[in-house]
């Protein structure tokens, strides 16, 4: 499994493309919103001769889907999300207007609703789902055993956690989804965080002030 990240929007959101040697990939929460940003990301999957197969959204908030559209005119490819989540996507030109994104077009075609546990499976990889909620209602992370890699969302970051301040979030859910479903995991377990650097479960164990 290779992974490739992206830094998008001024929200400096990670998008992350997943592929393997079948050339198959899924694209996760794609923050791309300028025709740079936009370019950039074909660019990648043009040059590598990937295949997209999926598009996920780990949650629904507006700089995590600003290129739901895009993805899906330009590859052909559905989205995939928990079900929890679905107002804020309905609701998402709304937000975007609100944090000046005027150009945003919501993602309106098919959507396939992910719950815990499921296997989500493209080309030669699978990927666990695990249903983390607390940054918002239907946050989801995306767990692989066997590359020992966790694709965290907003859920947890390097030395910090989510916001919890906006609609549908909550403090306490968030810590019990970390506690519960996150720190049962190895702790090699390399964290892929929906903003900034990546880190590893073990050291947040040890120095993640939120977590202590």
């Amino acid at each position: 499994m290779k992974i490739k990240s992206f830094t998008f929007n001024p929200f400096e959101e990670n998008t992350y493309v997943i592929y393997d040697n079948s050339n198959k990939c899924i694209i996760i929460d794609p923050g791309c919103y300028t025709e740079d940003e936009k370019k950039t990301l074909r660019n990648f999957i043009d040059n590598e001769k990937l295949e997209p197969v999926k598009l996920i959204n780990t949650h629904c908030h507006i700089d995590h889907i600003l290129g739901n559209k895009f993805v899906h005119e330009q590859w052909g490819v559905e989205l995939y999300m928990h079900r929890k989540d679905a107002t804020l996507l309905k609701n998402s030109e709304d937000i975007a207007k609100m944090y000046g994104f005027r150009d945003y077009v919501i993602y309106s075609s098919q959507k396939h609703f992910l719950n815990e546990g499921d296997r989500f499976t493209f080309g030669e990889s699978h990927l666990e789902i695990l249903f983390t909620p607390g940054h918002s209602p239907g946050h989801i992370c995306l767990y692989s055993e066997d590359n020992n890699i966790i694709i965290s969302g907003d859920l947890i970051f390097y030395k910090s956690i989510g916001r919890t301040d906006l609609a549908g979030g909550d403090y306490n859910t968030l810590i019990k989804s970390i506690k519960n479903k996150i720190y049962p995991l190895s702790n090699e377990t390399q964290i892929l965080c929906g903003h900034g650097p990546s880190t590893n479960l073990g050291y947040e164990k040890e120095h993640n002030p939120f977590l202590i």
